[in-house]
């Protein structure tokens, strides 16, 4: 079984960037991973473990935001299809010239 945890924390004020740090680190003290920025997950060697780090999950959600899970299996985890993009790169920008007399 595979848990992904995925959220959408407010970070407008020094309190709210605190309550989502305490979120991520405690997801990650519990063993998730980063699969995207605001998207982590946890493999479950069964579903009794599963519910037992969903429980966890539920203890630390923070006051406001949005936070969902989802629980899947293994066989639903492979099927996922994921696509990566080419990295962005800045435009060659022409070097200054120095000038020796």
């Amino acid at each position: 079984m595979w848990i992904l945890v995925f959220f959408d924390l407010p970070t407008e004020t020094k309190k709210d960037k605190k309550a989502y740090a305490d979120f991520r680190k405690n997801l990650q003290r519990d063993g998730f991973t980063m699969f995207q920025f605001s998207i982590y997950v946890r493999h479950c060697a069964s579903k009794e473990n599963m519910e037992v780090h969903a429980k966890r999950v539920r203890s630390f959600l923070p006051e406001y935001g949005k936070v969902g899970m989802l629980c899947i299996t293994d066989k639903q985890f492979d099927n996922i299809e994921l696509f990566y993009g080419k990295k962005a790169q800045l435009p060659n920008a022409p070097g200054q010239q120095l000038e020796l007399f």
